[in-house]
Protein backbone atom coordinates (compact mmCIF):
# COMPACT_ATOMS: atom_id res chain seq x y z
CA UNK A 1 0.00 0.00 0.00
CA UNK A 2 1.41 3.39 -1.00
CA UNK A 3 1.68 6.04 1.73
CA UNK A 4 1.35 9.55 0.32
CA UNK A 5 1.33 12.88 2.18
CA UNK A 6 0.22 16.24 0.80
CA UNK A 7 3.83 16.98 -0.19
CA UNK A 8 3.87 13.79 -2.26
CA UNK A 9 0.80 14.69 -4.28
CA UNK A 10 2.57 14.65 -7.67
CA UNK A 11 4.24 11.27 -7.05
CA UNK A 12 2.20 9.76 -9.91
CA UNK A 13 2.44 12.69 -12.32
CA UNK A 14 3.88 11.91 -15.79
CA UNK A 15 7.13 13.79 -15.11
CA UNK A 16 7.76 12.08 -11.79
CA UNK A 17 6.77 8.68 -13.17
CA UNK A 18 9.42 9.12 -15.87
CA UNK A 19 12.03 9.99 -13.24
CA UNK A 20 11.00 6.98 -11.16
CA UNK A 21 11.40 4.76 -14.21
CA UNK A 22 14.82 6.23 -15.03
CA UNK A 23 16.01 5.87 -11.44
CA UNK A 24 14.92 2.23 -11.34
CA UNK A 25 16.69 1.64 -14.66
CA UNK A 26 19.93 3.16 -13.34
CA UNK A 27 19.79 0.87 -10.31
CA UNK A 28 19.20 -2.24 -12.43
CA UNK A 29 22.00 -1.19 -14.78
CA UNK A 30 24.37 -0.81 -11.84
CA UNK A 31 23.48 -4.31 -10.67
CA UNK A 32 24.02 -5.59 -14.23
CA UNK A 33 27.48 -4.00 -14.32
CA UNK A 34 28.52 -5.37 -10.92
CA UNK A 35 28.40 -2.05 -9.09
CA UNK A 36 25.85 -3.07 -6.42
CA UNK A 37 26.55 -4.40 -2.93
CA UNK A 38 23.81 -6.44 -1.27
CA UNK A 39 20.81 -4.23 -0.53
CA UNK A 40 23.08 -1.33 0.48
CA UNK A 41 23.95 2.00 -1.22
CA UNK A 42 21.58 4.43 -2.85
CA UNK A 43 20.73 6.49 -5.93
CA UNK A 44 18.60 9.61 -5.74
CA UNK A 45 17.28 12.30 -8.06
CA UNK A 46 15.74 15.63 -7.13
CA UNK A 47 12.30 16.51 -8.44
CA UNK A 48 12.24 18.99 -11.36
CA UNK A 49 10.57 21.71 -9.27
CA UNK A 50 13.70 21.86 -7.06
CA UNK A 51 11.48 21.84 -3.97
CA UNK A 52 14.03 19.88 -1.96
CA UNK A 53 12.09 16.67 -2.47
CA UNK A 54 13.84 13.76 -4.12
CA UNK A 55 13.30 10.19 -5.26
CA UNK A 56 15.29 7.37 -3.71
CA UNK A 57 15.58 3.59 -3.89
CA UNK A 58 13.92 1.85 -0.92
CA UNK A 59 15.37 -0.21 1.87
CA UNK A 60 15.67 -3.96 1.50
CA UNK A 61 15.51 -4.51 -2.26
CA UNK A 62 18.30 -5.76 -4.49
CA UNK A 63 19.02 -3.22 -7.19
CA UNK A 64 18.30 -5.76 -9.91
CA UNK A 65 14.69 -6.08 -8.74
CA UNK A 66 13.83 -2.38 -8.37
CA UNK A 67 11.06 -1.04 -10.60
CA UNK A 68 9.41 2.37 -10.80
CA UNK A 69 6.70 1.26 -8.37
CA UNK A 70 9.34 0.59 -5.69
CA UNK A 71 10.84 4.09 -5.70
CA UNK A 72 10.04 6.36 -2.73
CA UNK A 73 9.80 10.13 -2.37
CA UNK A 74 11.36 11.96 0.58
CA UNK A 75 12.02 15.54 1.62
CA UNK A 76 15.19 17.23 2.80
CA UNK A 77 14.32 16.59 6.44
CA UNK A 78 14.10 12.86 5.98
CA UNK A 79 10.35 12.53 5.95
CA UNK A 80 8.96 9.91 3.59
CA UNK A 81 6.31 11.54 1.42
CA UNK A 82 5.27 8.67 -0.84
CA UNK A 83 6.10 5.07 -1.59
CA UNK A 84 5.29 1.60 -0.31
CA UNK A 85 8.72 0.69 1.11
CA UNK A 86 10.74 2.08 4.06
CA UNK A 87 13.87 4.24 3.66
CA UNK A 88 17.33 3.31 4.94
CA UNK A 89 18.69 5.95 7.40
CA UNK A 90 22.19 6.50 5.96
CA UNK A 91 20.63 7.19 2.56
CA UNK A 92 18.72 10.11 3.98
CA UNK A 93 21.65 11.69 5.76
CA UNK A 94 24.11 11.46 2.85
CA UNK A 95 21.75 12.23 -0.01
CA UNK A 96 19.74 14.97 1.66
CA UNK A 97 22.92 16.86 2.56
CA UNK A 98 24.44 16.61 -0.92
CA UNK A 99 21.21 17.63 -2.65
CA UNK A 100 20.80 20.60 -0.31
CA UNK A 101 24.36 21.85 0.21
CA UNK A 102 25.96 20.94 -3.13
CA UNK A 103 22.90 21.66 -5.31
CA UNK A 104 23.22 18.33 -7.12
CA UNK A 105 20.25 16.98 -9.09
CA UNK A 106 21.40 13.33 -9.18
CA UNK A 107 23.40 11.64 -6.42
CA UNK A 108 24.72 8.09 -6.92
CA UNK A 109 26.51 6.44 -3.99
CA UNK A 110 28.18 3.05 -4.35
CA UNK A 111 30.83 0.82 -2.85
CA UNK A 112 31.81 -0.43 -6.32
CA UNK A 113 34.95 -2.60 -6.10
CA UNK A 114 37.76 -0.84 -7.93
CA UNK A 115 36.82 2.72 -6.99
CA UNK A 116 36.47 1.66 -3.37
CA UNK A 117 39.84 -0.11 -3.57
CA UNK A 118 41.49 3.19 -4.47
CA UNK A 119 39.92 4.89 -1.43
CA UNK A 120 41.93 2.45 0.70
CA UNK A 121 45.28 3.66 -0.69
CA UNK A 122 47.36 6.57 0.54
CA UNK A 123 46.33 8.58 -2.55
CA UNK A 124 42.65 7.87 -1.75
CA UNK A 125 41.49 8.42 -5.35
CA UNK A 126 41.89 7.96 -9.08
CA UNK A 127 44.84 9.42 -10.98
CA UNK A 128 43.09 11.39 -13.71
CA UNK A 129 46.21 11.61 -15.87
CA UNK A 130 46.45 7.88 -16.58
CA UNK A 131 43.81 6.20 -18.79
CA UNK A 132 41.57 7.99 -21.28
CA UNK A 133 38.57 6.99 -19.16
CA UNK A 134 40.22 8.60 -16.14
CA UNK A 135 40.88 11.84 -18.00
CA UNK A 136 37.16 12.60 -18.32
CA UNK A 137 37.24 13.22 -14.54
CA UNK A 138 40.23 15.56 -14.54
CA UNK A 139 39.47 18.50 -12.26
CA UNK A 140 36.10 17.02 -11.30
CA UNK A 141 37.03 14.99 -8.22
CA UNK A 142 37.26 15.61 -4.49
CA UNK A 143 38.53 13.47 -1.63
CA UNK A 144 37.03 12.99 1.81
CA UNK A 145 39.96 11.38 3.58
CA UNK A 146 38.32 11.22 7.02
CA UNK A 147 36.29 8.08 7.65
CA UNK A 148 34.00 8.57 10.67
CA UNK A 149 31.90 5.40 10.62
CA UNK A 150 28.36 4.94 9.30
CA UNK A 151 26.52 8.11 8.31
CA UNK A 152 23.79 7.87 10.95
CA UNK A 153 23.28 11.56 11.68
CA UNK A 154 22.82 14.80 9.79
CA UNK A 155 26.23 16.17 10.75
CA UNK A 156 28.03 13.28 9.06
CA UNK A 157 26.06 13.79 5.85
CA UNK A 158 26.86 17.50 5.96
CA UNK A 159 30.56 16.76 6.53
CA UNK A 160 30.61 14.53 3.43
CA UNK A 161 28.77 17.21 1.43
CA UNK A 162 31.29 19.84 2.54
CA UNK A 163 34.15 17.63 1.38
CA UNK A 164 32.45 17.16 -1.97
CA UNK A 165 31.86 20.86 -2.56
CA UNK A 166 31.40 21.62 -6.26
CA UNK A 167 33.04 18.39 -7.49
CA UNK A 168 31.10 15.85 -9.53
CA UNK A 169 32.85 12.87 -7.94
CA UNK A 170 33.85 12.36 -4.31
CA UNK A 171 36.12 9.54 -3.15
CA UNK A 172 35.19 8.73 0.44
CA UNK A 173 38.19 7.34 2.29
CA UNK A 174 37.81 3.71 3.43
CA UNK A 175 34.22 3.83 2.21
CA UNK A 176 33.20 4.26 -1.44
CA UNK A 177 32.32 6.97 -3.94
CA UNK A 178 29.62 9.51 -4.76
CA UNK A 179 28.97 10.52 -8.37
CA UNK A 180 26.68 13.46 -9.16
CA UNK A 181 25.24 14.91 -12.34
CA UNK A 182 22.56 17.08 -13.92
CA UNK A 183 20.72 14.12 -15.46
CA UNK A 184 20.49 10.46 -14.55
CA UNK A 185 21.81 9.33 -17.92
CA UNK A 186 24.90 11.51 -17.54
CA UNK A 187 25.49 10.61 -13.90
CA UNK A 188 25.17 6.90 -14.64
CA UNK A 189 27.54 7.17 -17.60
CA UNK A 190 30.10 8.81 -15.31
CA UNK A 191 29.59 6.16 -12.64
CA UNK A 192 30.16 3.36 -15.13
CA UNK A 193 33.28 4.91 -16.65
CA UNK A 194 34.64 5.88 -13.24
CA UNK A 195 34.68 2.22 -12.23
CA UNK A 196 36.26 1.29 -15.58
CA UNK A 197 38.97 3.91 -15.05
CA UNK A 198 39.60 2.73 -11.50
CA UNK A 199 39.76 -0.89 -12.68
CA UNK A 200 42.40 0.00 -15.28
CA UNK A 201 44.49 1.79 -12.65
CA UNK A 202 44.20 -1.08 -10.14
CA UNK A 203 45.23 -3.57 -12.85
CA UNK A 204 48.13 -1.40 -14.00
CA UNK A 205 49.37 -0.93 -10.44
CA UNK A 206 49.15 -4.69 -9.84
CA UNK A 207 51.82 -5.28 -12.50
CA UNK A 208 54.40 -3.52 -10.34
CA UNK A 209 55.65 -1.65 -13.40
CA UNK A 210 56.02 2.16 -13.42
CA UNK A 211 52.93 4.04 -14.59
CA UNK A 212 53.16 6.65 -17.34
CA UNK A 213 50.70 9.54 -16.93
CA UNK A 214 50.03 12.19 -19.56
CA UNK A 215 50.49 15.91 -19.05
CA UNK A 216 47.75 17.62 -17.04
CA UNK A 217 46.93 19.85 -20.02
CA UNK A 218 46.10 16.80 -22.14
CA UNK A 219 43.95 15.31 -19.39
CA UNK A 220 42.08 18.60 -19.11
CA UNK A 221 41.49 18.70 -22.87
CA UNK A 222 40.09 15.15 -22.87
CA UNK A 223 37.77 16.10 -20.00
CA UNK A 224 36.50 19.11 -21.94
CA UNK A 225 36.01 17.00 -25.06
CA UNK A 226 33.98 14.43 -23.14
CA UNK A 227 31.77 16.95 -21.37
CA UNK A 228 31.32 19.05 -24.49
CA UNK A 229 28.92 16.53 -26.02
CA UNK A 230 26.93 14.10 -23.86
CA UNK A 231 24.97 12.37 -26.63
CA UNK A 232 27.04 9.23 -26.03
CA UNK A 233 25.81 9.20 -22.42
CA UNK A 234 22.17 9.46 -23.51
CA UNK A 235 22.64 6.73 -26.14
CA UNK A 236 24.24 4.43 -23.57
CA UNK A 237 21.34 4.92 -21.14
CA UNK A 238 18.76 4.21 -23.85
CA UNK A 239 20.68 1.11 -24.93
CA UNK A 240 20.52 -0.08 -21.32
CA UNK A 241 16.78 0.61 -21.28
CA UNK A 242 16.27 -1.53 -24.40
CA UNK A 243 18.45 -4.44 -23.34
CA UNK A 244 17.64 -4.62 -19.63
CA UNK A 245 13.90 -4.24 -20.13
CA UNK A 246 13.99 -6.84 -22.89
CA UNK A 247 15.73 -9.24 -20.51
Amino acid sequence: MTTTTSDGRDFDSPAVLRLRDDLALALRAAAHHGLAEGVCNHFSVELPDRSGRFLLNPRGLLWKEVRAGDIVMVDGQGRQLAGRHPVEPTAMFIHAAIHRLCAKACVLHTHMPNATALTLTSDRCLDTTLSQNAMRFHGRTAVDASYNGLALDASEGERIAAAMGSADVAFLGNHGVVVCGERLAWAYDDLYYLERACMAQVLAQSTGRPLLPVAAAIAQRVCEQTLGERMQSDLFFEALRRTLEAG
